[in-house]
């Protein structure tokens, strides 16, 4: 006795069309699989949680090119600074001005200042350079790192560099945005073999 058998107590009545049965569970959406139609499960990586990324998210290569940025405004600023100084050091030597004491004092101040800030400016620009490269195999650590050198960097370009630290201020801010978020926690986060 089968389904179809006009015989059969317990097939469907004589006369009437039968339906197809449904099983039980979720209805089947016509002309579908069963087990389609479902999002899957996120990859996850070996030690559980989700997988790695294996290629730098955007955001995180956007904040590298930043960095680069950011090291070839500091040449410029270092190569201005350091003509500055080499400029009143000229100055103090002039021999018109040798007479006047007070200026002699002001320049001999001002030029100490300003290779100060050629050497604290080209000593921020090697560690600059540094953090750029460690955006590739770089750890946690190095984004820790690139994280306070570019919250220290926006507020130095506040500061006493307010109208050249501008451009300075709104890259670093935008470095901290992009190393800080969940895609650079991911990717200076993720396993290397």
């Amino acid at each position: 006795m089968s389904y179809g058998d006009p015989n059969n107590p317990y097939g469907a009545p004589q006369g009437q069309p039968q339906q197809p049965q449904q099983g039980y569970g979720y209805p089947q959406q016509q002309g579908q699989a069963p087990g389609y139609g479902y999002p899957q499960a996120p990859p996850v990586s070996p030690y559980g949680g989700p997988a790695a990324p294996t290629t730098m998210p955007g955001s995180v290569g956007a904040a590298r090119v930043m960095m680069w940025v950011i090291v070839g405004l500091q040449v410029i600023g270092v190569a201005f600074f350091a003509f500055a100084a080499a400029a009143l050091n000229a100055a103090k030597d002039d021999e018109s001005l040798k007479d006047n004491t007070a200026f002699q004092d002001l320049v001999g101040q001002s030029t100490g200042v300003i290779w100060g800030y050629v050497v604290f400016g080209l000593a921020w620009l090697v560690f600059a350079a540094v953090l750029a490269t460690k955006f590739k195999n770089g750890g946690n650590g190095a984004r820790v790192t690139i994280l306070v050198f570019a919250i220290i960097t926006a507020v130095l370009g506040i500061y006493p560099f307010l109208l050249v630290g501008l451009v300075h201020t709104v890259l670093a801010i935008l470095v901290a945005v992009f190393v800080g978020n969940a895609g650079g926690k991911a990717w200076f986060n993720r396993p290397r073999y």
